[in-house]
């Protein structure tokens, strides 16, 4: 039985303001196996930012625990958790969070770079690799405030693949795209994932995107929820009960069929 790259075991986040806690995860549990791709869906609120802060190890648990390539990461000190996210995590931002007065190029290198401290011949040549594969080798020299949206998270998604992570969490990296562009980001982090066999976590609250990926996990109230069959009808993401979100479009689903029947009944 192959061990899974990432293993979740009732993890919680409780956050503390003077004398008020607020929990925000409650008991997560789930396992991302190698080489998938995945959606995180859920209401607004549910905690899959604070989730995906704390599988990215920029943020600390209350409690539980998490394994990823067999190591236990919850126990590793500060420095140790720098290096580990440096080399084996990859992050993709719904605003790519690049830095305008850099070069694409050099927004490509910069977690390599800031590794090493000190950029390499072998570090340029793989960032201009990946700025080639995901279509953008005319523009590597640019300034980022010189690329459009879209560019822009093509360049995020090659800078999240730099250091050859093996999990990249991406936290609505087609939220801030129109729909041509976000189909464009997706089917180019679908390829990369085929071809390099990195498992992409999505937090998403696309449902197109969501209906396309391998696995969905779905978080509401600090947890994750079993969802039925109907997961695999088309989805209507929106705040509120998962569940009942899900009936109502399968409900949905079957009252248009039922009305285009029954007008093909009476022409």
């Amino acid at each position: 039985m192959n061990t899974p790259l990432l293993e979740v075991n009732d993890l919680r986040k409780v956050f503390v303001d003077r004398d008020f806690e607020t929990p925000v995860l409650k008991g997560v549990n789930f396992t991302l196996q190698r080489s998938e791709m995945v959606a995180m869906l859920g209401p607004s609120g549910s905690g899959k930012s604070t989730l995906l802060s704390i599988l990215g190890t920029l943020m600390r648990p209350t409690a539980g625990s998490f394994r990823m390539l067999g190591r236990e990461l919850t126990s590793l000190k500060e420095a140790e958790l720098s290096d580990f996210r440096n080399q084996q995590i990859g992050f993709i931002f719904q605003y790519h969070h690049l830095l305008p007065d850099f070069s694409a190029l050099e927004n490509v290198m910069f977690p390599h770079a800031g590794r090493l401290w000190r950029e390499t011949q072998a570090g340029r040549e793989r960032a201009a690799m990946l700025l080639e594969r995901v279509g953008l080798s005319e523009r590597m020299h640019y300034r980022a405030t010189r690329l459009s949206g879209g560019q822009k998270q093509r360049v995020a998604i090659a800078r999240a693949l730099m250091n050859q992570p093996a999990l990249v969490l991406a936290d609505e990296p087609t939220g801030n795209l129109d729909r041509e562009n976000a189909d464009q980001a997706f089917a180019l982090m679908t390829e990369i994932q085929r071809e390099t066999g990195t498992t992409f976590l999505l937090s998403t609250h696309d449902r197109e995107l969501a209906e396309r990926c391998e696995r969905r996990i779905y978080i509401q109230g600090g947890v994750v929820v079993d969802v039925p069959s109907a997961a695999r009808v088309p989805l209507r993401v929106v705040p509120g009960d998962m569940v009942a979100v899900i009936d109502r479009t399968q409900t949905q689903a079957t009252r248009d069929q039922r009305s285009i029947q029954a007008n093909e009944r009476s022409v």
